[in-house]
């Protein structure tokens, strides 16, 4: 009889449960990702803004000031987020590591199960070869006894 986990459903599940956190962590990622390019495209913005101002007429200085302060507001924005993003990133990735642990629990707990029912099934086999020894020693002795009492 092949051998068969008692708990194969709960283990399907906590594998599930992991996977389905393992896409968290990627869309997580992803969301850093995606901020930290709009970062990298604010910052280009404002050295662009900057060399822009450097050539172009005093009176439009004003006007350039206050899209500077913009830009910068929205880098303060994009910053902020980024912890917010980061934050969460970490907390999927710590959900993952527990999830993680629960399947390797139980895959382990499998193991052992599997190991047991080996040296059960090695047992098992030991003490019917002894039996099928014993038996075939048992029927010598009789055909001896009678080849002897002959």
């Amino acid at each position: 009889m092949p051998f068969r986990y008692r708990l194969q459903k709960f283990l399907e599940i906590r594998i599930k449960k992991k996977e389905e956190q393992l896409q968290e962590v990627v869309k997580a990622q992803a969301e850093v990702d995606r901020i930290l390019l709009l970062i990298q495209k604010n910052k280009a913005k404002i050295k662009q803004t900057i060399a822009d101002m450097r050539k172009s007429d005093p009176q439009m200085y004003e006007a350039f000031d206050r899209y500077l302060k913009s830009l910068y507001d929205e880098d303060e924005r994009l910053n902020e987020e980024l912890q917010k993003a980061l934050e969460n990133l970490e907390h999927q990735k710590e959900l993952l590591r527990e999830r993680e642990k629960e399947v390797n629990v139980l895959e382990k707990h499998k193991e052992n199960k599997r190991e047991e029912y080996i040296k059960e099934e090695k047992a098992a086999e030991l003490k019917l070869l002894n039996e099928i020894g014993s038996q075939k020693h048992y029927a010598k002795s009789v055909e001896k006894r009678q080849e002897n009492g002959d």
